[in-house]
């Protein structure tokens, strides 16, 4: 007899991404309907993009974001990545308030229980280190041709999906079983369509 066991993925996000906010709304709802735990990491797309992007105040604004993360997970550990992600997603991206909003950080570190300190690594390079170490993680499973998300089961990885609305319910579930199946098949790179709406937040 086989015995089951819960299937475990990794998701890493860069929180100013609005398509990897969608997808992990969406990863919120297959774990409600299907049999796998989420483990949530950093990635950064001002590393991603360190080479081609001018370094502006949008750049280092991005880059602080995730400083910020990063120094949250070491400090309290990374359970408090997702309630943290989440505090910011619906700022930045439900309320339209971006990145530039100085009170998003400080509102998000309060809505998840997380000291008003941590906004010191903001402009802190010694959390770099550890955000390259998270960052790569994940882009070096799928290369450097994609953003965020990444995501990481059962030995097979890959980027998005890009989706919107997030489906809900079972329409979850039988999207997560597609890709699973689509990204297991040895060979398999791509399936890509342009893209014709923004994102639906709901």
């Amino acid at each position: 007899m086989i015995e089951h066991m819960t299937a475990s993925a990794e998701f890493w996000f860069d929180p100013a991404c609005p398509w990897a906010w969608m997808t992990s709304r969406w990863m919120l709802e297959v774990e409600q309907v299907r049999d796998v735990t989420t483990t949530w990491h950093v990635m950064s797309l001002a590393v991603l993009n360190e080479e081609r992007d001018e370094h502006d105040a949008n750049w280092h604004r991005k880059l602080g974001y995730v400083r910020v993360l990063i120094a949250a997970e070491q400090a309290h550990g990374n359970e408090v990545l997702l309630p943290l992600y989440t505090a910011l997603g619906r700022r930045i991206h439900n309320e339209g308030r971006g990145t530039k909003d100085e009170q998003v950080l400080p509102e998000a570190l309060d809505e998840a229980g997380l000291p008003a300190s941590l906004l010191e690594a903001f402009g802190d390079s010694r959390y770099d280190e550890a955000l390259r170490k998270s960052h790569f993680a994940g882009m070096d499973q799928v290369g450097m041709e994609v953003g965020t998300p990444v995501i990481s089961v059962a030995g097979t990885a890959f980027f998005g999906p890009v989706v919107t609305p997030a489906p809900k319910g079972e329409a979850a579930g039988k999207l997560w079983d597609g890709v699973l199946l689509v990204a297991g098949t040895d060979g398999f790179f791509e399936i890509k369509r342009s893209r014709d709406r923004d994102p639906v937040f709901e």
